[in-house]
C-alpha cells in the first residue's frame, strides 16, 4: 500500500500533507499510535497517557503507558539501579506476576537519564507477554514508561524507544515534567 501511495503521489506531482504541513506518519512508513483510556485503577499518582499500536501498523501489537511522578526521584542519584526500575515503572499494574529477563541498562530519553529493563509477564488470563519498564529522571522528578506486547522483548523495546523519540511525545514529556530539562 505504501508503494502505491508513493506511486500515486509521484504520478500526480502532489505530496499529501497533514494540516501542519508534514507528511502523515502512515505515508512515511511510521507506526500509527492511537491514544486509549488509562486502563489502570487510581493509585497515589495521577493517571498517565496510554497508547496502542496494532501489529499491522507497528509490526507488533504494543501498548505503552506513560506518566510523570513528580518529586518521586532521588534528587542526587536519579534512577540508580534495577531494583528502582522494578519498584517505580508500573510493571505491576499490568500484571503482578513479572520477572526480569536480564540486567537493565542505562538509557537516555530526550534529555533525561535513567534505566530500561525487560520483563516477562504472566497475564491474568495465563498468556505470556514481554514488557519493558523505563524510568528516567530530571532533578527530583521521574517519568515512567511501561510497554507490553505478546512478542519477544527486543521487539517491544525497539517499539517503545521509537515511540518515546517521536516529536509529539517529546513535547508532551517536557510539558508533563513541567518544562524541566
Amino acid at each position: 500500500m505504501f508503494r502505491t501511495v508513493l506511486a500515486l503521489g509521484a504520478l500526480s506531482g502532489v505530496v499529501a500533507a497533514s494540516p501542519n504541513g508534514q507528511t502523515p506518519a502512515a505515508e512515511r512508513g511510521e507506526p500509527q499510535w492511537r491514544e486509549i483510556a488509562w486502563p489502570f485503577p487510581r493509585d497515589g499518582w495521577p493517571a498517565g497517557r496510554a497508547f496502542r499500536c496494532a501489529e499491522a501498523a507497528c509490526g507488533v501489537d504494543t501498548e505503552i503507558y506513560l506518566r510523570p511522578k513528580l518529586g518521586f526521584c532521588n534528587c542526587d542519584t536519579g534512577v540508580a539501579d534495577d531494583d528502582e526500575v522494578d519498584r517505580v515503572a508500573d510493571i505491576d499494574l499490568i500484571s503482578p506476576r513479572f520477572a526480569a529477563r536480564e540486567v537493565g541498562r542505562v538509557i537516555r530519553v530526550d534529555e533525561m537519564a535513567g534505566r530500561l529493563r525487560s520483563y516477562d509477564l504472566k497475564m491474568p488470563d495465563g498468556a505470556h507477554h514481554a514488557a519493558v519498564g523505563i524510568a528516567v529522571s530530571h532533578r527530583c522528578d521521574l517519568l515512567v514508561a511501561v510497554a507490553q506486547g505478546a512478542v519477544a522483548g527486543p521487539e517491544v523495546e525497539r517499539t517503545v524507544l521509537q515511540f518515546l523519540g517521536s516529536p509529539e511525545i517529546k513535547r508532551w514529556m517536557a510539558s508533563a515534567m513541567e518544562g524541566v530539562r
